[in-house]
């Protein structure tokens, strides 16, 4: 469980392919704090951290189905990625609640400055039947992008913008989105559930 407030961008030092696998390996600042078998976020992606070599980096296992609902198999070295650990629970709830399960991906269509923070538009295709389950964003609701707990504006059936105040551009990865640039999303979770009660209902 996550609660989408990124700790930091952690940069790719290594990319290596095994089958239908990808392992990661990454270096952040909390690299010698983290243990074998420890959940992170990476992207909004919840991955096990599978090695600690020592070097101030570690390596987590991407399998196929995660790389195909995610962009986590175009990164490469030198990208950055929004990492989180996982959520303590005494602590304070200061995004929302998130799995850590990419529902999709999503294109950036637009940038555009405001008043010192940046517009960022993202268009995404979700199923009718899905959408009706909760896969949705709605006005004012939160969202998940790279693993960034966010507050949607302009709400439409396949698209959305949020705003990026200058600390969230400088330490996470949306420093490097650009229009064309692919993106993870999660949906809330609640959203979801509640769509989904109101389906067994009708049923």
């Amino acid at each position: 469980m996550f609660s989408g407030i990124v700790e930091e961008a952690a940069k790719v030092v290594a990319v290596k392919r095994d089958g239908g696998n990808v392992h990661l390996t990454l270096e952040c600042s909390f690299t010698d704090e983290l243990r074998i078998d420890q959940s992170v976020s990476h992207n909004g992606v919840c991955l096990t951290v599978v090695a600690l070599p020592g070097d101030g980096t570690y390596t987590v296992t991407a399998i196929q189905e995660t790389l195909e609902r995610s962009n986590l198999g175009d990164l490469r070295e030198g990208d950055l990625v929004n990492v989180e650990r996982s959520m303590v629970m005494n602590g304070r709830l200061d995004g929302h609640i998130v799995q850590g399960h990419v529902d999709c991906t999503a294109i950036c269509a637009e940038l555009r400055e405001v008043d010192g923070s940046t517009y960022f538009r993202f268009d995404y295709n979700v199923a009718p039947e899905m959408a009706r389950r909760g896969y949705v964003t709605v006005e004012k609701g939160s969202v998940t992008v790279n693993g960034v707990s966010l507050t949607v504006c302009n709400s439409q059936i396949d698209s959305f913008e949020v705003a990026i105040i200058p600390y969230t551009m400088e330490h996470t990865n949306f420093c490097r989105i650009k229009k064309g640039t692919r993106v993870n999303l999660e949906f809330d979770i609640i959203g979801k559930y509640l769509s989904r009660l109101m389906e067994v209902k009708d049923n």
